[in-house]
């Protein structure tokens, strides 16, 4: 099990150290998720990969089998375009040396994890990656379950082996942490109005009452 921090300041996420792996985002996956409403799970993933790319964290993307299981849905596809998934046949992601190999180069010991299913291809690295001494995080509502059942045990099973539960928009809020960090601002912003629901509707009844722009640094 990871010995990393679970409590105070160091247990929380920074884009330093960071690295998110996406597993099988595909449409044979999407047919059997029943745990969340699919549309629910693809906004919430394109948030979590946007937030990711506004923050430079390392991103990986991966499928299964996909000649049979369908490529990575393309709205995720787009946000990363020059990125060819790696494609597998374990089961296990972090079985896969291309997969890990890739993550270990990072030189980062944060792992955000989301997937299609909780309770297979999420479950299966998450608490492997813990064991080598990984502090993992998976993202609950950019990953979905045959059942709300099975999401459900998942979630207990990975948090057993000291895996953290944690959702998109939380994670989009560690990376910020400071509202002085300019930099980042006009990204996340734009991200939140398109993926963050009544929130992003409200930010962007807030942007046009103040006559402000995004990317203007206002």
């Amino acid at each position: 099990m990871s010995a990393a921090a679970k409590s105070g300041l160091e247990a929380l996420l920074t884009p330093e150290e960071s690295v998110l792996v996406l597993i099988d985002h595909q449409p044979f996956q999407f047919a059997n998720l029943h745990s969340h409403e699919p549309s629910m799970v693809v906004n919430n993933v394109l948030g979590l990969a946007k937030t990711a790319k506004v923050f430079d964290v390392p991103t990986i993307l991966t499928t299964v089998l996909e000649e049979r299981g369908g490529y990575l849905i393309q709205a995720l596809q787009d946000v990363f375009p020059d990125q060819k998934p790696i494609n597998r046949t374990l089961v296990n992601t972090w079985q896969d040396p291309n997969v890990v190999d890739v993550v270990k180069a990072t030189g980062r010991k944060k792992l955000i994890i989301a997937g299609l299913w909780t309770e297979v291809c999420v479950a299966m690295p998450a608490i492997q990656a813990a064991g080598e001494g990984f502090e993992v995080f998976v993202v609950t509502d950019a990953s979905g379950g045959a059942s709300a059942e099975t999401h459900d045990m998942a979630v207990r099973r990975m948090v057993q082996a000291g895996v953290v539960p944690i959702t998109w928009l939380a994670v989009a809020s560690e990376l910020q942490r400071d509202y002085a960090r300019e930099k980042t601002l006009p990204g996340l912003s734009e991200m939140l109005m398109q993926h963050a629901g009544g929130s992003g509707i409200a930010l962007t009844w807030e942007t046009q009452l103040l006559g402000t722009h995004l990317g203007s640094g206002a």
